[in-house]
């Protein structure tokens, strides 16, 4: 072999090896890895995607505006969806602490969020998210001309109010008391839809509801306002309960309520801010 072939020979080693290791590094630097990998490995969880039913039950002030919630909640985690059941809040705390399969509690007084908490069945703290107050709700135009608590006792004024367990009959009762006020209604509901209902068939002249409730309401009811109502407003607690079946996607919905575009929403219907 001459001198001049192994120089050749030589330089064509040297540089198949170059190539080996470029080669090597290029692999080394190569993204082909997963996503969900890097993350792991830069210390950043994957966040688990959300799917399945998340049932909330919710005092039934909250209809309509966790209703709204419950529509942006699907629509920001597809596949998922929100089942409610709302009506009084004793009622809803009574069927959770008797075994009913649920995710989230909204409840319209801290009284009846202690019925599950003294049970066992609040998975942590329960957070106040919202508060409301009292409003009187009379037919469009206030034909009786009520403007007062004291108007109440108007002589064949028919009266409704909240059944005294749920938390706007409690407040109710508490706001006639400041007042000094004794008054017989013509009937006592289950819940505050139930009782604005009344008034909205004209089945009654007036009752005493929420004031998110005649601005739900619409044109169907008026609302008068009163001082003693200051001095009766109720706060919401909310918590995901200890063996939710969609646990991590119930977190997600309170988070949702707790959020700026849950206060927005909450704040719009007519709650006050916690």
């Amino acid at each position: 072999m001459t001198r001049s072939v192994r120089r050749t020979r030589r330089t064509l080693q040297s540089a198949g090896a170059g190539a080996v290791a470029l080669l090597a590094l290029g692999a080394c630097a190569s993204p082909s890895a997963p996503k969900e990998s890097r993350a792991q490995d830069s210390g950043t969880p994957a966040s688990p995607k959300l799917s399945g039913t998340v049932t909330v039950f919710a005092a039934a002030s909250l209809k309509e505006s966790f209703t709204a919630l419950g529509r942006e909640f699907e629509n920001r985690h597809p596949g998922t969806k929100v089942a409610f059941s709302f009506g009084g809040s004793d009622t809803l705390a009574a069927s959770i602490t008797g075994g009913a399969p649920a995710d989230v509690f909204a409840a319209a007084s801290p009284k009846t969020m202690k019925t599950v908490t003294d049970r066992g069945d609040a998975a942590g703290t329960p957070a106040t998210f919202a508060r409301n107050q009292l409003e009187i709700a009379t037919l469009p135009g206030n034909p009786a001309g009520v403007s007062s608590l004291k108007d109440l006792t108007k002589s064949g004024l028919k009266v409704v109010l909240c059944d005294r367990t749920v938390p706007c009959g409690t407040a109710a009762q508490k706001a006639l008391d400041a007042a000094g006020i004794k008054l017989t209604p013509v009937s006592y509901e289950q819940d505050v839809k139930s009782a604005l209902n009344k008034v909205e068939l004209d089945e009654a002249d007036a009752a005493l509801v929420y004031k998110t409730d005649v601005r739900a309401a619409g044109g169907k009811v008026e609302g008068v306002e009163f001082p003693e109502s200051a001095g009766a407003v109720n706060d919401y607690p909310i918590a995901v309960l200890k063996n939710a079946p969609n646990a991590e996607a119930a977190k997600a919905f309170l988070a949702l309520v707790r959020s700026a575009e849950g206060r927005k929403v909450l704040t719009e219907a007519g709650f006050l801010k916690p």
